[in-house]
């Protein structure tokens, strides 16, 4: 088996994730949070592999794009305009095939998901997929894009790497969770 994958969201109490291709939020620590887990390795030889839909793509603000020190997959049924150093797949099941055939397949440590709602719900029903790094934002934000229902298979846990405890920025309360898939399922 390849590289783990992993999903990471920031949701607020209806599970709400985005507004109109934006965040409903501005929280500049949970963004480094996600800048931080996604671009971070154990082995300094490796990168990690970042998957995500076109429009999630194209919400990310120009100047960020492709995100810095992780290897770039953007989902898309149509041609699209990407960067040459960025992947394009036409549907998970390629993408993850591609990140793990040589030579990405060697220097991918982990793949994470970072959005949109169908690429979240599609990767929880993936074998692969181990678990979910959950931002729960204490607060209703009108919202048009969601993240999916968590599976029961998911199970609560302490990450040693993950700040424990309510944080707050901007008066927003917040929460960094991690689910793990119970692998008895």
């Amino acid at each position: 088996m390849g590289p783990r994958l992993n999903l990471i969201a920031a949701a607020c109490e209806n599970m709400g994730i985005g507004i109109k291709g934006r965040l409903p939020w501005k929280l500049k620590s949970e963004m480094a949070y996600f800048t931080k887990m996604t671009s971070q390795t154990k082995d300094p030889n490796k990168k990690n592999a970042v998957i995500m839909g076109r429009k999630t793509w194209q919400s990310i603000p120009l100047k960020y794009r492709p995100l810095a020190d992780r290897v770039n997959v953007v989902l898309s049924s149509n041609k699209i305009e990407v960067d040459d150093d960025v992947l394009l797949c036409s549907s998970l099941e390629m993408a993850m095939a591609q990140l793990q055939q040589p030579p990405l397949g060697e220097t991918i440590e982990t793949v994470w998901v970072i959005g949109g709602s169908s690429v979240y719900k599609e990767s929880l029903n993936m074998p692969e997929c181990h678990r979910i790094y959950l931002t729960n934002v204490k607060a209703l934000y009108e919202c048009d894009t969601f993240f999916p229902e968590i599976l029961p298979a998911f199970k609560l846990l302490q990450d040693p790497d993950v700040p424990q405890g309510e944080q707050e920025e901007n008066g927003v309360k917040y929460e960094y969770k991690v689910y793990e898939k119970d692998l008895k399922d």
